[in-house]
């Protein structure tokens, strides 16, 4: 079959080329749409579900709200997950079903739910709907709305934040691939009756009135129509509330002598914000007013920020005249575009270096450029395939991809034709001696490139995050040398017999010679004394192990975005508009002190009216966007500063801290990146490297215990950023009816509720001004409900009408009540959180297990568990487990397959422990721990240490095949034979990893792991095929080897051929 192809391929070189040109149109039509994104899109299937319930305290929230949710959707199958937060007046409940379901189905079934268990809460206590369908990617694009420089009529904030929701963000989401807007910052415009309830009792008029007259009297109706004189006339009633004279002029009751009792009267009527949970404020000027993009789940993120920018482009047109313009300040294609470039130098590097390997050691370079022209072919090849698979790229998927790994298969056809045509006579056909190469060698170049596919083949049973992260890598890589390994049969003998001579004397580069030189003395020597060769490896060998137990283990190394995020937590009780004064100097101080450095600063406090992040007021998110490396380190003038001694992120993350402790005294820190923390939330419901769980319950037991383990936790070394999720701690003004009281005055609770509820703005309708539509709410005047002892004056009427004070029907008590509640699979838990600095990850979890098991006592019925990053480490571990001895069963079977023999199997075999010597060195002596990125390294280095055992023993046994030489001097002549190729493979395969093991850009550090092992790996590999493999082959050679077929020759139709000295 193999011998038809390439038979075909020589026939039939006019249709190669137009196959070659149809590869190519494909490739450029694929690589133009093909979803592209900085790192695979690692979260799992998952719906949120919101239920705003304003009146209801947590354990409210968490009783008729969270608990029947919870329990209505557990019986969904797929679902791998349920957590819930139950917060005061919101619940958030999400969903994560198994990876590989689809979420529309997941969204259907959950909807269908929701439909039942909506029956189950109480009205009026909230209307549970899903979020968005977005990933832990979703973010793409923020932006800022602000008025212009020297803006004649400059805009409130108010108007700013009607302005975005209206003229911004609603043609936004009609942009393909935006499946959501959300606005931050500002005030929210809204119409209200701000009543006095003083004036309201004095004409015995009950809350309750207010809010029937506003919704009576905000309405339109249609009566139909009437005919008249042929034409048919729409009957229309108009009654809508316009503007605020129209509020004021709502009649509430009538005195006794009919004159009427309107709003005005019993207070006013004004536009006003809505009370707002967050805040936004930015580069210490201020409060200000963004909004966030998100993207569609699986859409493709350049071409939408494409989108995003060409619209944001036109709206700015729209907004010129209005004195307000956009400034986008976060855009996901930078992320992208840095990576990307980051993956396009290392590819271009290892290209260049794998092609300059082939210029020196081929010494043709004819020959050499027919194989480096595989490189960007395989590449089109394997854009082709992601596109119909589906497979984003990104700095894993394209970044892993070796040059050398996908011109192997081509360096040992073309190395091979290139001898046998400086062998051939003048009278051999040029296409048959191609040919006969090309059948040649095709043993090694199928199982050279199937143990290489076949060893990758595991990582595809990769599930969690590791898998997200690494399977679309090994499908690339398998694409690639699948394409490799076609080109490689085809058109590399096809350009090979149109471009490379007949005759022509094979020269020796100067690199060959000299290590022949150097190995022609060592190698005898070698075969004459293999017993120190052995000693050698194996003392090798055994130094490798030590560092192995000194190295730590981490899951995978952090991708670099480019930006800083910092999660600031205030004391549960602190204020808005304290998170507002914090944040403001914290911007203003931190741009006075890294100018050079840092681009901008924003802070988002509390959380928007519509978000999936159900962050308290006390909670600030710092966004740190920093400038490119590039300019760092720099002077007024541009030149470097020496003494500046912030060198790199980590550096500039310590000078943070230490800003944060100074400005910020008492506030908790938590520093990541932007994707990470959205990221981390969603995947684990963990802010942080570490997150600890305390399962029980008493809610005052887990706060109680929570806080123990916090201060455990800071007694181990490595831990930073320890936060304690708080249970209690928020203060409440609890106002709890008397029944005894109320029933003496003839009260109703809900005569007491409708007073409560219009403390904080009570919404009964809305007001709708052309496409704008804002909330119409009741409030009480400011000077009602600002303390304890206002609000316990507000006058409630009894059944004879007296003005019975609040105080005297309810029980009025500040205390400190429930802050959030936390569920997993509908068990109540804390939170404890940390990140690990200056240690491995895994010592880290194993010294905080020692230390709770020594000082931490926990009643019955209560048990902890390690999550976090750290559970990703070990779901990652435990399948690794798995994966490392099935790649290595599968590349013994396949070697077995080769030769039919289990000895030579076992020969090729042993080059991979030799390979692991250097892969475990050159991470130690780089100091990168253990990692998953790591595991994979070993696992695609096991594949390439075998190909070069495969070159050379299938070269010993074809010399032995062919008989007439001793045992020792096939070894030899072999050895010396496929000298040039081992080589070959073995720097090209080295070199087109060299720039990912030692680039220092945006992205590199996922990458920097698994090409250091491979780097590593294949020196000592190389070594052991040119030494110990000769030494020891006698050992294990199992005989003489049957004569096998020699097959059809070149016999296809093809062009007279006889001097061969110009292309067929």
């Amino acid at each position: 079959m193999v011998d038809g192809l390439i038979r075909s391929a020589l026939t039939h070189r006019g249709l190669v080329l137009l196959l070659l040109i149809a590869l190519i149109a494909s490739g450029v039509y694929c690589a133009l749409n093909l979803r592209m994104g900085a790192q695979p899109d690692i979260t799992p299937p998952l719906v949120a579900v919101l239920t705003d319930a304003p009146a209801l305290s947590p354990e409210e929230v968490e009783q008729f709200i969270t608990i029947p949710i919870e329990n209505g959707l557990n019986a969904i199958p797929k679902i791998e997950e349920i957590r819930s937060i139950s917060q005061q007046g919101l619940s958030v409940i999400r969903v994560i079903f198994t990876r590989g379901t689809d979420i529309y189905w997941a969204r259907a079934q959950v909807s269908q739910q929701l439909e039942q268990i909506r029956g189950q809460i109480p009205e009026g206590f909230g209307n549970p709907r899903m979020g968005p369908i977005t990933t832990g990617l979703g973010e793409i694009v923020q932006f800022e709305l602000r008025n212009a420089p020297g803006a004649e009529d400059p805009k409130s904030p108010m108007e700013l934040r009607t302005i975005l929701d209206w003229e911004v963000a609603l043609p936004l989401r009609s942009v393909p691939g935006v499946v959501g807007v959300n606005s931050f910052g500002g005030l929210l415009k809204t119409y209200r009756a701000e009543v006095d309830p003083n004036r309201l009792l004095a004409r015995g008029i009950p809350m309750d009135d207010v809010y029937s007259a506003l919704r009576n009297n905000n309405a339109n109706a249609g009566g139909g129509y009437y005919q008249r004189n042929g034409e048919v006339r729409i009957i229309r009633g108009e009654g809508l509330i316009r503007t605020t004279e129209d509020m004021d002029r709502i009649v509430l009751d009538t005195t006794d002598d009919g004159t009427p009792i309107s709003i005005r009267d019993v207070g006013r009527s004004a536009i006003a914000p809505m009370l707002r949970q967050g805040a936004v404020t930015r580069d210490g000027q201020g409060e200000a007013v963004m909004a966030i993009t998100y993207m569609l789940l699986g859409e493709n993120a350049r071409v939408v920020v494409g989108r995003v920018e060409e619209k944001l482009e036109e709206i700015r047109g729209k907004l010129e005249p209005m004195g307000v313009e956009i400034e986008v300040f976060y855009n996901r294609g930078r992320l992208i575009e840095t990576t990307l470039h980051t993956v396009g130098e290392n590819l271009v590097i290892g290209g260049i270096l794998v092609i300059a390997v082939l210029l020196f050691l081929l010494g043709n370079w004819r020959a050499a450029l027919i194989t480096a022209a595989v490189i960007p072919l395989s590449m089109v090849c394997a854009i082709d395939a992601m596109f119909m698979a589906g497979i984003a790229g990104s700095l894993l998927s394209l970044g892993a991809i070796d040059f050398g790994l996908i011109v192997d298969s081509s360096v040992i056809v073309v190395e091979n034709i290139v001898r046998r045509l400086s062998l051939a006579d003048e009278d051999d056909s040029k296409l048959g001696v191609v040919f006969d190469a090309a059948r040649e060698v095709k043993t090694p170049v199928l199982y050279g490139v199937g143990i290489i596919t076949m060893v990758n083949l595991p990582i595809l049973a990769l599930i969690g995050v590791e898998g997200a992260m690494f399977r679309p890598m090994a499908l690339t890589l398998i694409f690639a040398l699948s394409g490799s390994m076609l080109l490689s049969l085809t058109l590399v003998p096809v350009a090979a017999a149109s471009f490379l001579k007949m005759g022509e004397r094979e020269q020796e580069t100067w690199l060959i010679r000299q290590a022949k030189k150097l190995y022609t003395p060592v190698l005898p020597w070698v075969l004459d004394h293999p017993w120190p060769v052995i000693f050698a490896f194996l003392i090798a060998l055994a130094a490798s192990i030590p560092p192995v137990f000194i190295m730590g283990l981490e899951f995978i190394p952090q991708l670099d975005e480019g930006d800083i995020t910092i999660v600031m937590t205030r004391p549960a009780s602190a204020s808005l508009e304290e998170g507002i004064e914090q944040s403001t100097r914290f911007e203003q101080a931190v741009l006075e002190r890294f100018p050079d450095k840092v681009e901008s600063v924003l802070c988002r406090t509390g959380r928007p009216e519509i978000g999936l992040d159900p962050a308290p007021l006390n909670r600030t998110d710092a966004f740190v966007f920093l400038k490119e490396y590039g300019v760092w380190d720099r002077d007024a003038d541009g030149e470097p500063d020496p003494d500046d001694d912030i060198k790199n992120k980590d550096d500039l993350i310590k000078a943070l801290e230490e800003l944060c402790a100074y400005q910020l005294p008492g506030t908790k820190l938590n520093f990541s990146q932007p994707i990470e923390v959205r990221f981390d939330e969603m995947i684990s419901g963990v802010r942080g490297d570490v997150g600890i769980a305390l399962f029980g319950p008493d809610l005052d037991v887990l706060h109680r215990k929570a806080g123990e383990m916090a201060e455990i936790l800071k007694t181990v070394e490595g831990a930073a950023d320890i936060k304690a999720r708080p249970i209690r701690g928020l203060p409440y003004l609890r106002v709890v009816v008397d029944r005894q009281q109320i029933a003496r005055y003839g009260i109703n609770v809900k005569d007491v509720l409708d007073a409560v509820r219009a403390m904080g703005g009570y919404t009964v309708g809305q007001v709708v001004v052309g496409k704008r539509r804002f909330d119409l709410q009741v409030r009480y005047e400011l000077e009602d409900r600002n303390d304890v002892e206002s609000i316990g004056e507000i006058k409630i009427a009894d059944a004879r009408g007296r003005m019975i004070p609040l105080r005297d029907l309810c029980d009025l008590r500040i205390e400190d009540g429930i802050y959030e509640i936390r569920h997993r699979d509908r068990e109540r838990r804390a939170l404890v959180q940390c990140n690990v600095r200056g240690r491995d990850l895994a010592g880290f979890v194993a010294a905080g297990k020692r230390a709770f098991d020594e000082q931490l006592e926990l009643p019955p019925g209560y048990r902890v568990e390690w999550g976090g990053v750290y559970d990703n480490l070990q779901s990652a571990s435990r399948r690794m487990t798995i994966v490392l001895p099935l790649s290595l069963l599968l590349i013994f079977l396949l070697l077995y397959a080769t030769f039919g023999s289990m000895k030579l199997g076992l020969l090729i075999f042993l080059s991979i422990p030799f390979a692991t010597t250097g892969g475990i060195w050159l991470l130690f002596l780089r100091g990168i721990d253990f990692s998953i990125s790591a595991g994979i390294g070993f696992i695609c280095l096991a594949g390439v240490s075998v190909l070069d055992g495969l070159v050379l023993v299938s070269a010993i046994r074809d010399r032995l095949t062919q008989g007439g030489e001793s045992m020792r001097d096939s070894i030899y002549e072999a050895s010396m034979e496929r000298l040039r190729p081992i080589l070959m493979t073995g720097l090209v395969a080295s070199l087109g990893f060299v720039p990912m093991a030692f680039n220092t850009g945006i992205g590199a550090t996922v990458q920097r792991p698994l090409a250091t092992v491979v780097v590593g790996g294949i020196v000592t590999s190389t070594l052991m095929k040119l030494l110990l493999l000769p030494a020891i082959y006698h050992w294990f050679d199992p005989g003489p080897p049957a004569d096998p077929s020699d097959g059809d020759g070149f016999d296809g139709p093809g062009p007279d051929d006889d001097d061969g000295d110009h292309a067929p």
